[in-house]
């Protein structure tokens, strides 16, 4: 599936109207439910394979981010052979007590897995948190970013970010 058609099935499969508040508390008259692609087999391969490229070259880690991410680190993970972690927005006060479920991330160089950014606020968080597990989190790979100012806040900590599509080019003209 070339990345035109990707587009228009990610549209007809998870584009809803009405009104909605965001994780960054703004509100939108529309919304992709991420997870009517990310549960689709067909569109997850898909989506794999256009955002396979744009992993950088050294990437040791994928860090899929609670929840969303988790299933795009994955086929990533089956695409590519990178190994993946999965990261939680806080480590379980449990068992292991992780922050990131999988192999070691110390002394590797991660890339962050999103599906959605908007204001980049949880990718921030989750990659000081990585930091502290001495992980090198150098990038950030995501399906879509909705909302410049995630691109600004990611580049002004230093990540550089990559998406597969903004916004603009999934809704219709």
């Amino acid at each position: 599936m070339d990345r035109t058609e990707l587009a228009a099935q990610i549209y007809n499969i998870a584009h809803l109207t009405g009104h909605f508040t965001l994780r960054s508390g703004n509100t939108s008259d529309h919304y992709f439910d991420k997870y009517l692609f990310e549960s689709n087999p067909t569109i997850l391969a898909a989506i794999a394979d256009q955002l396979a490229p744009l992993i950088p070259a050294g990437t040791e880690i994928l860090a899929g981010l609670e929840v969303g991410g988790i299933p795009i680190a994955t086929a990533l993970a089956l695409k590519t052979g990178i190994p993946a972690v999965f990261v939680r927005k806080k480590a379980k006060e449990y068992g292991t007590c992780k922050l990131a479920e999988g192999t070691d991330i110390a002394g590797k160089r991660v890339c962050i897995i999103e599906d959605v950014v908007t204001t980049g606020g949880q990718i921030l968080l989750s990659a000081e948190d990585l930091k502290k597990y001495d992980a090198r989190v150098e990038s950030v790979v995501s399906v879509i970013a909705r909302e410049p100012i995630g691109r600004t806040n990611l580049a002004n900590a230093n990540l550089l970010f990559r998406s597969l599509f903004r916004m603009e080019e999934l809704l219709p003209v």
